[in-house]
């Protein structure tokens, strides 16, 4: 877990879950952030994992299955659970797991506060008698809100835009605990010029607009392969750059599929790409999943944003708010979404529209300005300690 090397250093508890990818990344953005600082100590933990391992494989597998084979089994559990309380029955359970191992882990550790980019609240107990308050910190990883975030006991929420701080105080939550932050995303992502470099390094012709066609290992993009056919098909003034992820059976049937292609030269299949803001930087547009980081990414290299037949659930709902305020599209049929983003490309009037969309939606810096706020609250405890005699909490609003 954490490192005891340094006991004037402050020790942060970062909690994260593994169905899907957002919220290790967000996890690990805000260890970057935070560590880079110095004097902190973080440990990153997949607290269900750790507790209840076999339920935890479980849940991912039906997770997994649910998503991408039964999705409106997923988004009638979303919309179902979406509106309960954190003292429901069903809140109350959920909020239960791994808490043994969360009060074993607060003990043996002593973080001086817990940071949660998943909704899993397996807070140590709170009573009159107990030796401190350990500030819980919740970054919240989607453009909308499902109510199981919503805790009595979680100090401070950081999220994406000032509509969902609005909501959140709509809940009862006040409003000096909540910042719109943004959603954070890795330290290495920097949205860049495009450049010739750039260009010869990802075999991207810079005379042509490029679709970047995202899919991933969970839930991959419906019919990305035929999409990519699609696209080529329809306009010879355009080329895809194709990222599979870390989907390596969808990488290759991408390279065989398109190896003798008649428009081969205005197609690259990639695996995993790591550095993401270099391809974004090239693109015109991206074709996604509506996941919170992926969107964040598009929002912040003012790329406009295409998604087909989202799954019902959070993405759905990311991808509704994104297209109601005008910086995405969503598409239903193959050829709706072909005809949008060949319309799209051929009118400088809608590319600027869309641009000026994402615009309004971009924050700058959400890793830092969170790792700042979290910080900025220990030293303005510490001197509220020293000004009562010692005694004090944090985030006393």
């Amino acid at each position: 877990m954490m490192r005891h090397d340094n006991p004037k250093a402050i020790k942060l508890l970062i909690l994260y879950a593994s169905y899907g990818d957002g919220h290790l990344q967000a996890a690990r953005a805000i260890q970057s952030a935070l560590e880079k600082r110095g004097h902190v100590q973080t440990a990153v933990l997949d607290l269900m994992a750790k507790s209840h391992p076999l339920i935890h494989g479980m849940a991912r597998r039906f997770y997994r299955s649910s998503y991408t084979k039964l999705p409106s089994l997923y988004g009638w559990m979303y919309g179902f659970t979406r509106p309960m309380k954190h003292d429901s029955m069903l809140g109350s359970f959920l909020h239960a797991f791994g808490r043994g191992t969360m009060n074993g882990i607060v003990r043996q550790e002593q973080p001086d506060a817990i940071i949660y980019t998943f909704p899993s609240y397996a807070l140590p107990p709170a009573s009159k008698q107990a030796a401190r308050h350990i500030p819980s910190f919740a970054i919240i990883t989607d453009f909308d809100l499902h109510q199981r975030w919503v805790h009595p006991r979680i100090d401070r929420y950081y999220v994406a835009t000032e509509d969902l701080k609005t909501e959140l105080v709509s809940l009862g939550i006040s409003g000096s605990r909540v910042a719109a932050t943004g959603i954070p995303l890795k330290q290495s992502f920097k949205p860049r010029a495009a450049t010739a470099e750039l260009y010869k390094r990802y075999g991207l012709s810079p005379a042509l607009p490029a679709v970047l066609l995202m899919a991933g290992a969970d839930g991959v993009t419906p019919a990305v392969l035929e999409l990519g056919e699609r696209l080529l098909a329809r306009s010879g003034a355009l080329q895809v750059a194709l990222v599979c992820g870390r989907n390596e059976s969808l990488r290759k049937a991408a390279a065989l599929r398109f190896a003798g292609h008649p428009e081969a030269s205005r197609i690259r299949v990639f695996g995993y790409v790591e550095p993401i803001h270099e391809l974004m930087s090239l693109a015109s547009c991206i074709v996604t999943k509506p996941g919170g980081i992926t969107l964040s990414e598009a929002i912040a290299a003012n790329l406009p944003i295409f998604t087909y037949r989202p799954a019902p659930g959070q993405e759905l709902r990311n991808a509704v708010y994104l297209a109601e305020r005008g910086a995405a599209v969503i598409a239903s049929r193959p050829g709706q979404l072909v005809s949008a983003i060949t319309r799209l490309l051929a009118s400088p009037e809608r590319l600027e529209q869309s641009r000026s969309a994402l615009r309004l939606l971009q924050t700058a810096g959400a890793a830092d300005a969170i790792a700042d706020d979290i910080l900025a609250r220990f030293s303005l405890a510490q001197e509220h300690v020293q000004a009562v005699g010692g005694r004090g909490r944090l985030l006393t609003e």
